[in-house]
C-alpha cells in the first residue's frame, strides 16, 4: 500500500493535491456557512433553509454543465472563470445577508453561489486519472489515485464545517464565508493554472472531445445506475445528519452533532486510504456489492440507538462503509464512460451526492420533528437497501471509450476493457 501511494505522489507531485484540497475546502464551508449566516442575520430558520437549499440546487444543476464544458475545452478556462465568479458570488451573498436583504434577493444570490462552484473535487479526479493513464499506470495505481482523492474529499467535508462552526463561535459566520471566498480565488486560480491542466486538454485529433461528439457518444445504462446510487449515498448523508441532530438535541447535547458527524468522516477517510491495500483480484463489481452490503448492515443499528455513546459508536463504525462505496463508484464510472465525458460524469456523481443530501435532509428533518430520530434514520437505511439492490442487479463494465485526453493506452486488465 505504501509503495502504491509513493507511486501516486510521484505522479501528482506535492503542489497539485495541496491546491485541489484547499480549492475544494470552500465548497464544504459554504453550505453550512450560508445557513448559519442567513439564520443569524434574518432570525429565521425557514429563510436560512431556503437559502441553503438554493445553493445546493445551483450546484446540483450547474455542476455537470461545468464538467461538460471542461471535457470540451479543457479545465483551465472553465475552472478559472468559475473560481473567480464563485468567490465574487459568495462575497456578495455575505454582504446581502449582513445588510438584511429580503428573501427575494437572498435566494437568487445563493442559487448563483451554488451554480458557480468550480467543481474542483470531480475535476481533480479527472485530472489525476488522466495523469496516471498518460504515465501508463496500472489499474491498482489508478485505484489508489481515486482513493486518495476520495480521502481529500472526506477530510474537506469534515474540516470545512468545523472551520465554519469555529468562526461562527469566535466571530461571525460571514467571516468564514469571506475567508472561503478568498481561499477559492487563490487556490482555485492556482488549480486552474497548474501545468497539469494540460493533461485534460482535448487534443486536435481527439474526436471524443470535438464539439457535438460527446452528445453522439451514448452512455451505457450502468453509468446512469451509478449516478442513482451516488444520489442515494447523498440521501444517506442527509438523513443521517437529520437523525443525528434530532437525537443529540433530544438528549440535551445539540453541540455534539457536529462532533458525531466528524467522527464518521474521520473513519471514512481512514478506511478510504486503506483501500489501496486490497488485492487486485477483487474486482470493482465485487467491491461495489460488498460496500453496499456494508452500508445496509452497519446502518440498521441506527434504528435502535438511544444514547450519546451508542450514537458515537454506531455512526463511527458506519463511516467505514462510506468511503469504499464512494471510491468504488467513482472507479466504476472511470472504467465505464467514454473519455470525452469523464469530467461531466464525475461532476454528475458529485452533484448527485449534493442533491440527494439536500432532498433527504429536508424530508427526514420533517420526519424527525414529527416522529423522532428513528424516522430519519429509517430513510438512511432505506437508501442503503436501494444501493444494495442496484449493486446486485446492474451489470457494470463495458468497452472503454477512446484514450483519456493526453493519455497513453491503458495497461493490463484496463486495456482489455
Amino acid at each position: 500500500m505504501l509503495r502504491t501511494y509513493r507511486d501516486t505522489f510521484a505522479l501528482l507531485g506535492p503542489v497539485l493535491p495541496a491546491l485541489s484540497f484547499l480549492g475544494r475546502l470552500p465548497t464544504a464551508m459554504c453550505q453550512l456557512g450560508s445557513v448559519l449566516l442567513v439564520a443569524q442575520t434574518s432570525g429565521s430558520l425557514a429563510t436560512a433553509g431556503l437559502a441553503g437549499g438554493a445553493l445546493a440546487a445551483g450546484q446540483t444543476v450547474a455542476g455537470p454543465l461545468l464538467g461538460r464544458l471542461a471535457d470540451r475545452r479543457g479545465q483551465r478556462g472553465p475552472v478559472l472563470a468559475a473560481s473567480l465568479a464563485n468567490a465574487v458570488a459568495v462575497a456578495v451573498l455575505v454582504l446581502a445577508a449582513v445588510a438584511r436583504a429580503p428573501l427575494g434577493l437572498l435566494v437568487p444570490l445563493a442559487l448563483l453561489a451554488g451554480a458557480t462552484v468550480p467543481q474542483i473535487g470531480p475535476l481533480a479526479r479527472t485530472r489525476s486519472v488522466a495523469l496516471a493513464r498518460r504515465a501508463g499506470a496500472d489499474d491498482r495505481t489508478v485505484g489508489a489515485v481515486l482513493s486518495f482523492e476520495g480521502t481529500l474529499d472526506e477530510v474537506s467535508f469534515v474540516l470545512g464545517p468545523a472551520l465554519v462552526g469555529l468562526a461562527a463561535a469566535l466571530a461571525h459566520p460571514g467571516a468564514a464565508l469571506l475567508g472561503a471566498a478568498l481561499l477559492l480565488a487563490l487556490c482555485g486560480t492556482g488549480f486552474a493554472l497548474h501545468p497539469t491542466a494540460r493533461a485534460t486538454a482535448p487534443g486536435p485529433d481527439a474526436t471524443a472531445t470535438r464539439p457535438g461528439a460527446a452528445e453522439r457518444t451514448r452512455l451505457p445504462g450502468s453509468a446512469y445506475a451509478l449516478r442513482v446510487t451516488m444520489a442515494l449515498q447523498g440521501a444517506m448523508f442527509g438523513a443521517s445528519q437529520a437523525g443525528i441532530t434530532a437525537l443529540t438535541t433530544g438528549l440535551g447535547a445539540p453541540a455534539q452533532a457536529g462532533l458525531v458527524y466528524a467522527a464518521m468522516g474521520v473513519m471514512s477517510a481512514a478506511v478510504g486510504l486503506s483501500l489501496a491495500a486490497l488485492p487486485a483480484r477483487i474486482g470493482l463489481a465485487s467491491r461495489w456489492r460488498a460496500a453496499t452490503a456494508g452500508l445496509v448492515l452497519l446502518s440498521v443499528p441506527l434504528l435502535a440507538v438511544d444514547s450519546l455513546p451508542g450514537l458515537y459508536a454506531v455512526v463511527t463504525v458506519l463511516g467505514a462503509a462510506y468511503a469504499p462505496h464512494l471510491i468504488t463508484v467513482f472507479a466504476l464510472t472511470e472504467r465505464t464512460v467514454p473519455a470525452g465525458r469523464l469530467a461531466e460524469a464525475m461532476a454528475f456523481l458529485t452533484s448527485g451526492i449534493v442533491g440527494g443530501q439536500a432532498l433527504a435532509l429536508a424530508l427526514s428533518g420533517r420526519l424527525a420533528e414529527q416522529h423522532g430520530a428513528p424516522a430519519a434514520f429509517a430513510v438512511a437505511v432505506g437508501a442503503a437497501v436501494a444501493c444494495a439492490v442496484l449493486s446486485w442487479t446492474v451489470r457494470t463494465g463495458g468497452p472503454r471509450g477512446p484514450l483519456r485526453p493526453g493519455g497513453a493506452a491503458p495497461s493490463g486488465s484496463a486495456a482489455r476493457g
